[in-house]
């Protein structure tokens, strides 16, 4: 092979790479961006559809963990979920429920205008997908007769919750790294820190944002930031 016909290759290979990298992460918006993205749940940013396999990455004050999100398991709500974690809707928030042996919990935002923003802007159901065992995840949703309410927060199951499955949740991935981390989660507030959505205790919480939550639940975990990355 020629001089040249090597340094084309050389420079062909080069570009795949380039172009594979593009592809293997999601673009960050500047801080600028994200503040105004998140008042704002209306701009097709939110919609974007996700990739078949996405990774969500959560930095934790006790570690890190990945859901692994599947969107033909319920597209809808994997293209938000991946929204929400790509433009930063995750970072600096508080695990607010984590119930022992049965799930943690996830998605009020720190800033209580973000908060309102979000209240009430549902995503329609995708078909039920309801097979809550251990390390799977899924949208919560306000509760029965309450078609289309699912929103921002996420649980993840900690054990076989069986009993589960007769509700029309999506799960829509599952956790392949961190299981330990998630289940070293602070618990010491169990139900008492706004509790899920159906128990109506999270009005509290989300006009306080994290001032409140700091103050009234120290002990809460932190999500310090998500990351994105397609396999």
């Amino acid at each position: 092979m020629t001089t040249t016909s090597l340094r084309g290759a050389w420079a062909v290979a080069v570009a795949l790479a380039i172009v594979a990298c593009a592809h293997r992460t999601a673009p960050a918006p500047t801080p600028l961006q994200r503040s105004a993205l998140l008042l704002d749940p209306n701009n097709p940013e939110w919609t974007r559809p996700a990739p078949a396999v996405s990774h969500l990455r959560f930095e934790t004050t006790k570690g890190v963990f990945v859901l692994e999100l599947n969107r033909a398991w319920g597209p809808l709500g994997a293209d938000r979920a991946y929204n929400l974690a790509r433009l930063g809707y995750y970072n600096d928030t508080r695990i607010h429920r984590v119930n022992p042996h049965y799930l943690a919990q996830w998605g009020l935002h720190g800033d209580s205008a973000v908060n309102a923003a979000w209240k009430g802007h549902y995503l329609r159901d995708d078909p039920p997908r309801s097979h809550n065992v251990r390390g799977t995840f899924a949208f919560s949703y306000e509760g029965s007769g309450h078609e289309n309410t699912r929103n921002t927060q996420i649980y993840v199951n900690l054990a076989d919750n069986n009993k589960n499955d007769v509700e029309p949740f999506t799960v829509l991935g599952t956790v392949s790294q961190g299981m330990a981390v998630l289940d070293s989660l602070y618990s010491g507030y169990g139900e008492n820190s706004g509790s899920g959505v159906r128990q109506g205790k999270q009005g509290p919480l989300a006009n306080g944002g994290n001032a409140f939550m700091d103050r009234m639940y120290p002990k809460l975990d932190r999500i310090i930031r998500v990351t994105v990355s397609v396999p």
